[in-house]
């Protein structure tokens, strides 16, 4: 998975933790996993209706008029999500729909057309289906995302639908054609190693000499590791312990500490569930063995890793990498973060917002202000050529900068979070354009690690999007 990620992908561990709950034979509540901050109603941030951030007018009322493709009416227009909840029980999705196309109505909707967000579950293996449905019924998809993504990229691609997720886990989604991808995770670079660099050769410069990469034994998270690996070495560390572990856990961790220990890794490159990481540095700590830094991954990055690592955030250094998304734990600092917070507070009271959720709010706002700038020539081609022009996108303030017209581009910046006995909090990285740290070092691939579908492997062009 490349959260290109699953280089690492975003929260790419999806299908990891989809493997671990069959064996498991059981669910899971919510997203464990996810970063996670809940905002009270005195927290409004007073806005023009329907302008987000710095985004001007991106839902009003307007005389826009026409059945001018599928899903579209002179007063509606219907946008298909994507999501495993059936499988996961996991609403987040569900949510940030909810949020945004009440927020959205609520200003006048589309150049006013309402927004209809037409929920297609895969029940996680179903993805197939589930698009076959949107493929028959909606305008594009926007703010989903599933696990298993990249079995269904073809169906997509075949009737023309164009996709702005909130996710993309497997290699044939990642920067396949008709997606628009609000986050810079070009297929062909290593996303992290700016971050790695900073934590070989500043951070802890003496935690070169032995690196290690532990991994659940799921395909998605192998590939994962190969690309690191490939990295870091890059970058100059001696790798010096891969391993993999059973997807589903194991119930002692002392063989795998003791092998760690024995190794003499200094720093730790994680791939699985934020439960399962927790266990291990608690076994970790508790046979005395102090590493130099631990990545945890962006899916670590919410409380419930805090509350399950306990003590041993106290003696392990723990620390993720959001991409170049503006922390939650900042958000008083950053008008757009406050106003996700404010909209949650009013239209999801209670549910957390998470890093998907900041990622699947800036996918949605690009949907709405490409649609917007159709006006009454809402087509998907019209929409797809006006996401393109954003060469300096920001999701109202979400994210740093990205150019939606270069999918296949290295990021320029990124963020580290720091996981501490207090909750995570923004780490010293240097920082030099607000919370990110800009102007990073490019690492593009040697090996081959997947590739994304085009249009042109189900025989279409842009010439067919009409």
């Amino acid at each position: 998975m490349r959260q290109g990620s699953l280089t690492r992908k975003r929260a790419a561990f999806a299908v990891l933790a989809a493997a671990a709950l069959l064996a498991a034979g059981c669910g899971r509540a919510g997203s464990s996993g996810s970063p996670t901050a809940t905002d009270s109603p005195s927290a409004a941030v007073q806005t023009t209706p329907g302008s987000f951030g710095d985004l001007k007018h991106v839902c009003h009322p307007g005389g826009a008029t026409g059945a001018t493709d599928q899903g579209v009416t002179s007063s509606q227009i219907t946008v298909g999500v994507l999501t495993d909840v059936g499988f996961t029980k996991d609403p987040q999705l569900l949510n940030l729909a909810r949020v945004f196309t009440s927020w959205c109505n609520a200003a006048g909707g589309i150049d006013g057309r309402k927004l209809v967000a037409d929920i297609h579950d895969t029940q996680l293996f179903n993805v197939v289906q589930a698009t076959t449905k949107a493929c028959a019924a909606d305008f594009a998809l926007a703010g989903g995302s599933a696990a298993f993504d990249g079995l269904a990229v073809k169906t997509r691609l075949s009737c023309l639908l164009p996709e702005f997720p909130a996710q993309t886990v497997m290699q044939q989604d990642q920067g396949a054609g008709l997606q628009i991808y609000p986050i810079t995770y070009g297929y062909s670079y290593s996303p992290f190693v700016g971050y790695w660099s900073w934590l070989l050769k500043q951070a802890y410069p003496g935690s070169a000499s032995s690196v290690g990469i532990f991994y659940g034994n799921a395909s998605v998270a192998q590939i994962s590791a190969e690309e690191a690996a490939e990295a870091l070495k890059g970058e100059g560390a001696t790798m010096t312990f891969n391993e993999s572990f059973p997807p589903v856990g194991v119930p002692d961790w002392t063989p795998y500490a003791e092998a760690i220990k024995n190794k003499g890794v200094k720093g730790l490159v994680f791939y699985g569930e934020p439960q399962q990481l927790a266990a291990l540095e608690l076994t970790l700590t508790n046979i005395g063995y102090k590493l130099d830094w631990i990545d945890t991954d962006p899916n670590a990055y919410g409380s419930s890793f805090i509350q399950l690592a306990g003590k041993a955030l106290s003696f392990q250094h723990n620390y993720a990498n959001i991409d170049a998304v503006y922390p939650v734990e900042k958000a008083p600092d950053n008008p757009a973060t406050q106003q996700v917070l404010s909209l949650y507070a009013r239209y999801a009271p209670g549910q957390p917002v998470t890093l998907q959720a900041l990622q699947g709010f800036s996918a949605w706002l690009i949907f709405a202000v490409s649609a917007e700038a159709c006006g009454s020539d809402l087509t998907r081609k019209c929409l797809y050529e006006a996401a393109l022009k954003q060469a300096d996108w920001t999701g109202g303030g979400l994210t740093a900068p990205v150019d939606l017209a270069r999918p296949d581009s290295p990021p320029d910046c990124f963020d580290v979070e720091e996981a501490t006995p207090n909750g995570w909090q923004p780490a010293s990285f240097g920082a030099n354009r607000g919370p990110y740290r800009c102007g990073i070092p490019v690492y593009k691939y040697k090996g081959n690690y997947g590739q994304p579908v085009t249009l042109a492997d189900v025989g279409k062009s842009l010439s067919d999007l009409k």
